[in-house]
């Protein structure tokens, strides 16, 4: 089977030491999908990126986007087997997620990797999609996608957004230089781009879907907490090991932070500088990437590099990797 080994150094702490697999970037005249494994679209959500893909020359089949359980996209039998079907269909080359929401991590226990890792294919998406891909990167090792979805560039919105994801699909990924933050720590790092939403990374931390990320450079991004949980967040980080050994820390949006009345007494943005403190490596934020405009896609499983210093920060993909 396709999949990264994982070396365990000691009791709770790994790190992936082999490469993840990259699935083949897309041509004119691919099938992709576009499935809802969280929360439901209403009709007309899918219709701009619908056309967008179908510029590029892509075939798009729809899945069952638009049934309705409660607050999810259709029941978790539903949503499972709409997910299974698309992953498990050769032609298709790419699954795109249609929204974020909550659902997600519901259907873990019952997906089957065993077709995709047989015929690698990109799965987009971000935020609550964050449980999938730590299941198919810990499962089998195969890069995914942070991006924008389908639900967030509704309407033409976040032109940039989509214009990297895109690009991410063709095999065009650029280097992204940033403007200096108050808060970063200089420095460099090389290793695997891992992350996604910390609350969802947080959830699933003490499960067989916790990433390991010692060596890794963690991207975190998150939305509308308070700033009391962001605090509690990063200490389960800190505590379960995952802050410890990185290569380096970027943080993206920190959208719409909410404060008790009683105020806690640092931005969301000083907590997690303060949980880094202890280490030694780069710690950069305002990454272009999360719940804001532009959402950047990021390839989560591919080789970075990062450098910080007194200009801002720079990250670059490691040249050299072929897609499978």
């Amino acid at each position: 089977m396709v999949g990264a080994k994982i070396m365990v150094i000691y009791e709770k702490y790994a790190y992936f030491d082999t490469m993840m697999q990259l699935p083949p970037f897309l041509h004119p005249g691919d099938r992709v999908g576009i499935t809802a494994p969280a929360s439901w679209v209403d009709r007309g959500d899918m219709d701009f990126f619908v056309s967008a893909l179908e510029g590029e020359g892509w075939k798009v089949k729809t899945g069952s986007v638009y049934s309705q359980h409660k607050q999810f996209a259709g029941d978790d039998a539903g949503r499972l087997a709409d997910l299974q079907s698309m992953l498990d269909n050769p032609d298709i080359k790419a699954v795109f997620c249609a929204r974020g929401g909550y659902g997600t991590g519901r259907l873990l226990e019952g997906i089957d990797l065993q077709g995709f890792a047989r015929h690698p294919k990109w799965i987009a998406g971000f935020s609550d999609i964050t449980a999938l891909h730590s299941c198919i990167i810990m499962k089998i090792g195969i890069a995914v996608l942070h991006s924008a979805m389908p639900y967030t560039l509704r309407e033409g919105k976040d032109a940039a957004g989509l214009e990297s994801l895109l690009s991410a699909l063709k095999g065009v990924l650029p280097s992204h230089q940033v403007p200096l933050d108050g808060l970063n720590r200089p420095g460099r790092g090389q290793g695997l781009l891992l992350g996604g939403n910390l609350s969802v990374l947080y959830s699933l931390t003490g499960t067989p879907y916790q990433i390991p990320t010692r060596g890794a450079i963690l991207f975190l991004e998150d939305v509308d907490e308070y700033l009391y949980h962001i605090d509690r967040m990063m200490l389960n980080l800190r505590l379960a090991g995952m802050l410890e050994g990185l290569e380096g820390l970027i943080i993206g949006g920190m959208t719409d932070m909410n404060d008790n009345q009683v105020p806690f007494g640092k931005n969301a943005c000083e907590i997690i500088r303060e949980a880094a403190e202890p280490y030694d490596y780069p710690v950069c934020f305002g990454f272009p990437a999360g719940h804001q405009e532009p959402n950047m896609a990021l390839v989560l499983g591919r080789e970075v590099h990062l450098e910080s210093g007194k200009g801002g920060f720079c990250l670059d993909y490691v040249t050299g990797r072929k897609p499978g």
